[in-house]
């Protein structure tokens, strides 16, 4: 027995008065989204607290001199590195749905702030580095809260991972090279400019290096090392791995300790410091304030707010899903979104600069055991004891440490070779996308480097979407016995590995694979590929002459006609799995192009669409006159130019007797065509699909579409194709 299926959904205005009646319960749903920390404090526990505990203050540990060598390459001076990190692991919790981000400065971001502000403050010097560093966390952040607001965050999925990876090979490349300098001690050196110009003035700087290459150099050799010796000591002695991780997380502290008694010890009693330090960083928090934001400083930041923004938003939702994956939990990109923003709008306030999450502190925090995002408050009081109690040992830090601090995060964050092969395995042209961004961040600077990745990538992106593959299909018999029927499987024509056994279509049946969906870009090539491969591979329908004089002038063939072998064009077959969206372009041109090969074949040719998956698809097809046996006399969807009655006619003339039109629906009642039935009703009788208990209904033969040219698989589909008359 068989089937009939019917899919005829609800229409807008159904949808619409839908969502109306439940328009109170979406309304409450979406304001409870955006305090997620709601649906699990009420379970906290003792439990979640120790873990939040030994988490929190071990990042803290971490935060305070990462803090400070980020505010350095913004140009800021080190206590708003401290503001910036204390506002973002505080407010961050509230709105989280990652237990492991650590909402603070970032390398990326530190150094697109710093060039701004050098910038800005070169040309303006009315300016002040922290009035600009507090404009811009207030504009990021007011972008993005209105991006998460809106449900908008899908805007990120469109910058591809080798763009991203790209950017952050680039700047941590730039990061590293403008720390020679600090590391090495070498003075007159204008770390803002391209980094090929600052790596060469580096290097021709090194005779000129000082005492601080000392501390540099040692720093980061005891940093290297001591990562590697706790890696090396984890696999000898597994049970010991939590009690070796943080020895190895407190190396920062260690240093930064050790380099600061050593750096004290040689300055005392001496007027001038023979190396470079922090010197004064003032207690508390001593910067808090409206911020201030001229119309004229907005119009010198506004040029640079959009990529900021898009780089704010881009690392926190890399790091928050990579360790959601990680940890088995599903973030929400956009209440994420809402968290950064509203984050970095209350860090304006504190006259701190943008911040978002960081993969470092953010590995160390998952790693600690972190259970809930409560543990960021306390990080937040470690911040504060360092800001109220730790001051005036902070004037003795080197400034070389703080350099081989930066250098050692950051070559994290460079893409190494094993991705890069990976990438040349995967698509070569992602590993171009790759290098060119890594290229131009190094020579140029970083914002042309996203911009030009980005573009790239959209490039190449509208290119595969122009340029689709369409594949003309051939079937291979696959028979399990004798006693089941033939089953066959579809593949290209052209597949090598087939050709001993691969047959073509029914004679007169074109199958043809679109793998993408049929959309303005790529409409008239998928038309022109499907007419130019029926040409190709069937005869003119129409009785041809051969004199030159009797020929159409666009025939481009020989005298003697050599295709009388080949079947006429009778139906074509479309397997449309991989097509998601039809839209009025897409439909325009199968007209076009059904019109084209019924003009060629001089008959009527019958169109069958398998594996169709979205009803939008058949309701498209539907409309334009596809999906039965009889064509309507829909020419054009939307004609760029109105039909005149002195112009060109419609090519569906009552004086085609090839066309059989109809405008209007079958008579049913007349017994024309099929009735619409519903989608449970047998053809063989009353019996319902729904009637789970019926034994008859226990197994269908076959389930068809109400429409005659709308099948559920290819076999179906060539079948009805090679009964066409």
């Amino acid at each position: 027995m068989s089937a009939i299926y019917d899919d005829t959904h609800n229409s807008y205005k159904e949808k619409l008065q839908n969502t109306a009646r439940h328009l109170p319960r979406f309304a409450k749903d979406y304001a409870t989204s955006l305090f997620p920390i709601f649906s699990w404090l009420p379970r906290y526990n003792l439990t979640w607290l120790a873990g939040d505990l030994i988490a929190g203050i071990t990042v803290g540990t971490v935060v305070v001199p990462q803090s400070m060598g980020y505010a350095k390459i913004a140009n800021l001076p080190p206590q708003y590195g401290l503001y910036s990190s204390f506002v973002g692991v505080c407010i961050y919790c509230l709105f989280a749905t990652s237990k492991d981000i650590t909402i603070g400065p970032t390398t990326v971001i530190s150094l697109l702030v710093g060039q701004i502000i050098t910038r800005i403050t070169t040309t303006h010097p009315e300016f002040t580095g922290p009035q600009i560093a507090a404009c811009l966390s207030l504009m990021t952040g007011a972008i993005a809260m209105a991006l998460g607001v809106f449900r908008l965050g899908f805007i990120v999925e469109f910058i591809p991972t080798p763009a991203i990876a790209g950017f952050m090979t680039g700047s941590a490349i730039t990061i590293a090279v403008g720390q020679i300098a600090g590391l090495m001690g070498i003075p007159n050196i204008n770390t803002h400019a391209s980094s090929y110009f600052v790596l060469g003035t580096s290097l021709a700087g090194l005779p000129n290096t000082h005492l601080d290459a000392a501390f540099g150099l040692i720093g980061l050799f005891i940093l290297y090392t001591v990562r590697f010796a706790a890696g090396w000591l984890t696999k000898r002695y597994p049970k010991y791995e939590r009690a070796i991780f943080f020895v190895k997380i407190s190396r920062f502290g260690i240093l930064v300790i050790f380099s600061t008694l050593i750096a004290w010890r040689i300055s005392r009693g001496q007027s001038t410091s023979p190396i470079s330090i922090l010197k004064n960083v003032p207690a508390g928090f001593q910067a808090m304030r409206v911020p201030d934001v001229p119309v004229s400083l907005l119009s010198q930041v506004a040029g640079n707010i959009p990529v900021l923004t898009l780089i704010l938003i881009m690392e926190h939702i890399a790091v928050a899903k990579s360790f959601g994956r990680i940890n088995d939990y599903k973030i929400n990109a956009s209440q994420e979104i809402i968290a950064i923003g509203i984050t970095n709008i209350i860090a304006s306030f504190f006259t701190a600069y943008p911040s978002a999450g960081t993969f470092s502190r953010t590995a160390i925090k998952a790693r600690a055991g972190v259970r809930t995002p409560l543990a960021g408050i306390f990080s937040g009081i470690v911040v504060v004891l360092a800001l109220y109690a730790l001051t005036p040992a902070f004037y003795y830090i080197p400034s070389a440490t703080l350099s081989a601090i930066i250098i050692h995060a950051v070559g994290d964050l460079i893409t190494g070779l094993r991705t890069i092969k990976l990438l040349w395995r995967v698509n070569p042209l992602e590993l171009f996308i790759f290098i060119v961004s890594v290229l131009v961040s190094f020579f140029v600077t970083l914002n042309v480097g996203i911009y030009v990745s980005v573009c790239l990538a959209i490039v190449i992106l509208l290119f595969r979407l122009a340029h689709p593959r369409t594949e003309a299909l051939g079937r291979v018999k696959v028979q399990d016995d004798s006693s089941t029927p033939d089953r066959y499987i579809y593949a290209p024509l052209n597949q090598r590995s087939l050709q001993k056994v691969l047959e073509p279509p029914p004679p007169g049946v074109v199958i043809f694979r679109l793998d993408e969906s049929l959309t303005y870009p790529n409409a008239n090539y998928v038309s022109d590929k499907i007419i130019d491969y029926v040409k190709s591979n069937t005869r003119k329908g129409a009785a041809r002459s051969t004199k030159k004089g009797d020929r159409a002038w666009n025939d481009g063939r020989k005298d003697e006609y050599t295709d009388e072998h080949l079947p006429v064009l009778k139906a074509l077959v479309l397997d449309c799995a991989g097509v998601n969206v039809i839209d009025s372009t897409g439909i325009q041109a199968l007209i076009d192009a059904r019109l084209a090969l019924e003009r060629y074949a001089d008959r009527t040719v019958n169109w069958h669409f398998a594996n169709i998956t979205n009803r939008s698809i058949k309701q498209t097809l539907t409309a334009a006159g596809f999906g039965g046996n009889t064509p309507s006399r829909t020419s054009e969807i939307a004609p760029v130019i109105p039909p005149h009655r002195d112009g060109p006619q419609t090519p569906y003339t009552e004086d085609s007797d090839w066309i059989q039109s109809s405008d209007a629906e079958p008579d049913f009642e007349a017994g024309e065509g099929k009735p619409k039935v519903d989608w449970a009703e047998s053809i063989d009788g009353d019996e319902k699909l729904s009637d789970t208990n019926s034994p008859a209904l226990s197994v269908l033969e076959v389930v068809r579409d109400r429409h005659d040219c709308f099948h559920y698989d290819l076999d179906s589909a060539t079948e009805a194709a090679a009964l066409a008359p």
